[in-house]
């Protein structure tokens, strides 16, 4: 089994600002690094959901007060939803480099 990374799909609308199309920028960063070493990133299984609250696929994994993207979720079991923290483990568990400080 691989670390499943979930991000949400860039170009979204949330009701809140009608008439604005919106990405994550902590999913964008994630996006940039596996980008930056397709070879690595073939090691993770990578799902982009829509960004509509329930996110059923991560709230059935999680419960529903974990549904904050990006989210990795280790084969073992457990999860990352920290931006600094997943990176860091992309690099301890999947050999993506540093990022620079």
């Amino acid at each position: 089994m691989k670390d499943t990374l979930y991000m949400l799909a860039p170009g979204f609308e949330d009701p809140a600002y009608p008439g604005k199309t919106f990405y994550c920028w902590h999913c964008a960063l994630m996006e940039g690094v596996l980008a930056s070493f397709p070879e690595l990133a073939d090691r993770l299984d990578v799902r982009r959901i829509a960004w509509p609250k329930p996110r059923r696929e991560v709230a059935e994994l999680l419960g529903e007060d974990n549904q904050s993207l990006p989210v990795l979720v280790l084969s073992e079991g457990g999860f990352i939803n920290d931006k600094d923290a997943i990176l860091a483990t992309l690099t301890e568990r999947h050999g993506f480099p540093h990022p620079h400080p």
